[in-house]
């Protein structure tokens, strides 16, 4: 049987270890791996063929895209997979200069009417879809101070802009008082030479839908909640498990990606208040870290991508609640983060050690860990050892 051969990027994240599992299991599918380090998690998989390194897309695009060129050639690749920002939107922007293959994403201007912030603002509001009060500026001079009540946030509109053939990572900020809005604004060159917005502070949880999308018709949705983060305030989740999909987020989400004829998979991140009103934060147009969750909860987004570059899918149906994703490792460092956080109580602590060391026999699975294929988890654990 002839395999489709299939290049999946950023072999270093979790949620490219997860695609590489799912899509390396089918007999019809055989997996390439690639980053920029000399060997990356995914890359240790027994569900990766080969491994190959690249050179890093963030530091020069063009040598990026020549190798991706070269290397779709020599392999016969017919697949392209990138699971992150820079890596997506690389190959998407230059996906014509590229020899002929499958890249399931939309167009760029698509792409980034998403995952610009401000353009999705101003979307939202267009359809009804509540977004927290923001000010929209180009530049520092343009923020009207009398209108801000803080704490506030400062979101850049993009999370990652290019200058000078190079990838410059942006970062939200939460900001308590004017000295430090103006010392943010004097020491960060992105919010003087790109645009960006002043929110509302919204003081609540976060919250979420994941997405799948085929030429503009929905086709799997999933939901999940976070149990323990890394840092435990809230960060990287560690421990999750799948949940009811909020009708209100599942609404919203259709709202915003009918609305742009979207294709591709999407996470729509919502912030939810004390009266339970999911405000809009932002859209990420890629595959997510907890990837992992949603394939064994039975919605394999990986395999979706990949089957609707193909043929017409039918609607995703359902998927099983409670089933949890451990991260063993992120969950070390969430312990150890309690421990050592001398405003816990002893008895604070030994309940974080106690709930850490609770056996779970049903419903949860780890997510490098696995019997089946144990490379990926060695190779963590002597890095982070």
């Amino acid at each position: 049987m002839e395999k489709t051969a299939v290049l999946i990027f950023d072999a270093a994240q979790r949620s490219a270890l997860a695609t590489t599992r799912a899509l390396g299991k089918r007999s019809d599918i055989q997996v390439f791996t690639t980053d920029r380090h000399k060997q990356a998690l995914a890359g240790c998989s027994r569900y990766s063929h080969q491994y190959l390194t690249c050179p890093n897309p963030s530091d020069d695009t063009q040598k990026f895209l020549n190798w991706v060129n070269d290397t779709v050639i020599k392999y016969e690749i017919d697949f392209l997979l990138p699971v992150t920002e820079v890596t997506s939107r690389t190959l998407v922007q230059h996906r014509d200069a590229l020899p002929p293959c499958k890249l399931p994403f939309a167009d760029i201007d698509t792409l980034l009417s998403l995952s610009d912030k401000s353009a999705l603002n101003h979307l939202a509001e267009s359809l009804g879809v509540p977004v927290p009060f923001s000010q929209y500026c180009q530049r520092a001079s343009d923020i009207d101070h009398d209108a801000i009540s803080f704490p506030c946030v400062l979101k850049p509109a993009l999370s990652k802009v290019l200058v000078d053939n190079q990838w410059l990572e942006t970062q939200v900020h939460i900001v308590h008082n004017a000295a430090q809005l103006q010392q943010l604004t004097e020491d960060k060159v992105y919010f003087n030479n790109h645009p960006f917005m002043v929110q509302q502070y919204i003081d609540g949880h976060g919250a979420g839908v994941f997405c799948y999308y085929q030429k503009g018709e929905a086709k799997a949705f999933f939901a999940h909640k976070r149990l323990r983060e890394k840092p435990p305030s809230g960060g990287v989740s560690v421990l999750s498990a799948s949940a009811p999909i909020n009708p209100d987020m599942e609404k919203h989400a259709r709202a915003l990606l009918d609305a742009v004829n979207w294709h591709g998979v999407a996470m729509v991140e919502f912030r939810v208040s004390a009266d339970g009103t999911p405000y809009l934060m932002e859209i990420n147009t890629r595959l997510w870290g907890s990837l992992q969750l949603a394939i064994d909860a039975g919605v394999s987004f990986p395999e979706l991508l990949f089957d609707g570059e193909y043929k017409t899918l039918e609607r995703h149906r359902g998927f099983k609640e409670g089933v949890q994703l451990r991260w063993l490792l992120g969950d070390v460092d969430n312990l150890y983060l309690q421990l050592k956080d001398k405003n816990l109580s002893t008895s604070e602590k030994l309940n974080a050690v106690g709930t850490f060391l609770t056996p779970k026999f049903s419903n949860r699975r780890h997510e490098i860990n696995r019997m089946d294929d144990m490379g990926p988890f060695w190779f963590e654990l002597k890095h982070y050892l």
